[in-house]
C-alpha cells in the first residue's frame, strides 16, 4: 500500500469516527423499537449521546491545527462514549435492548473510548 493511501485526509479516515458513526446508526435504529414513552426519553438521550461521539470527533479534526482545540473535542467525545455506556446499561436492564446487541455495542464503545484516549495522548 502506498504511504499516501495510509494518510489521514479527513475525519472520515479516523477509525474512531468510522466505528462511532456506524454504532450511532445502529443505536438510532434500535431505539426506534423502544416503547413509545421511552423513544422520547431514554431513546432520545441515547441517540443524541451516540451521535455526539462522531460529531465531536469530526468537529475537533476540523480544528486539528490547534492540538489543544482538537483534544478538547476529543474529551467531549470521550464523555459522550461514557454517557452511551451508562444509557446502554439502562436500556439492557429495562429489557429494551437484548444481551447480544448490548454486548456488541458495549465492546464498540470501549474500543472507541480507548482510541480517543490514545489519539488525545499522541496528537501534537
Amino acid at each position: 500500500m502506498d504511504t499516501d493511501e495510509k494518510r489521514i485526509r479527513s475525519y472520515r479516515d479516523l477509525r474512531i469516527y468510522q466505528h462511532s458513526y456506524e454504532a450511532a446508526l445502529e443505536i438510532h435504529q434500535l431505539t426506534l423499537k423502544f416503547p413509545a414513552f421511552e423513544r422520547g426519553e431514554l431513546g432520545s438521550q441515547l441517540r443524541r449521546a451516540s451521535k455526539s461521539v462522531p460529531i465531536n470527533t469530526a468537529e475537533g479534526y476540523g480544528r486539528k491545527r490547534s492540538a489543544e482545540d482538537f483534544k478538547r473535542f476529543l474529551v467531549m467525545a470521550l464523555g459522550s462514549c461514557d454517557e452511551v455506556a451508562v444509557l446502554l446499561n439502562f436500556a439492557r436492564d429495562l429489557e429494551y435492548l437484548g444481551e447480544k446487541d448490548y454486548a456488541r455495542l458495549k465492546v464498540i464503545y470501549e474500543e472507541v473510548g480507548k482510541g480517543i484516549n490514545k489519539m488525545s495522548q499522541v496528537w501534537r
